[in-house]
């Protein structure tokens, strides 16, 4: 059995929505309990570790503010859930406010070009940042993200995430022959 830990807000909602726990039941092969506090409890149904693992993954990544369909990626073997806790690195909830706002830019342009260019999916929920899609996807999306955090400019927080990119492309065509 794994226990997992969401925010309150994100508990609520899945609480007031059976159909969204049959999903993620059926999509994991484990039991979801909502215990009387604050815990989700899966419980594989075939006593399988590593569905429990799966089910932990993708409720974490459900309470970290990505849609249901988004968060079930992780089912599959390719795709990775990273979270960086800008909380923790920033007590001014002001400077947080800002590294927030910097990250996802003006009308969402910002972290839809980072979406776009990296191909990972990111959620800004709370006080944190959260990736999901491949190894090379977050590293890349990382690479943006943490050149924001650091103050820099988004131009430099673009070439470095794209310099990312051709790398991996490069990577991935020089092993193709």
């Amino acid at each position: 059995m794994q226990q997992i830990y969401i925010p309150v807000e994100r508990l609520k909602t899945l609480r007031g929505d059976k159909k969204l726990i049959g999903s993620f039941e059926k999509a994991t092969r484990c039991r979801i309990s909502l215990t009387a506090g604050d815990c989700i409890e899966a419980t594989s149904r075939n006593d399988n570790a590593y569905d429990e693992f799966l089910a932990k993954n993708v409720i974490s990544a459900y309470g970290r503010g990505f849609e249901p369909h988004v968060a079930e990626l992780l089912l599959r073997d390719d795709y990775y859930f990273s979270s960086i806790d800008l909380g923790r690195e920033f007590g001014n909830s002001k400077r947080l406010q800002h590294v927030k706002a910097r990250i996802i830019g003006k009308e969402g342009k910002a972290k839809t070009y980072i979406e776009g260019v990296s191909g990972v999916k990111i959620s800004v929920y709370g006080d944190t940042v959260s990736f999901i899609g491949s190894a090379e996807q977050i590293e890349e999306a990382e690479a943006a993200v943490n050149t924001l955090i650091d103050g820099s400019t988004h131009k430099l927080a673009y070439a470095r995430m794209e310099a990312a990119h051709r790398k991996h492309k490069e990577k991935a065509h020089d092993i193709a022959f």
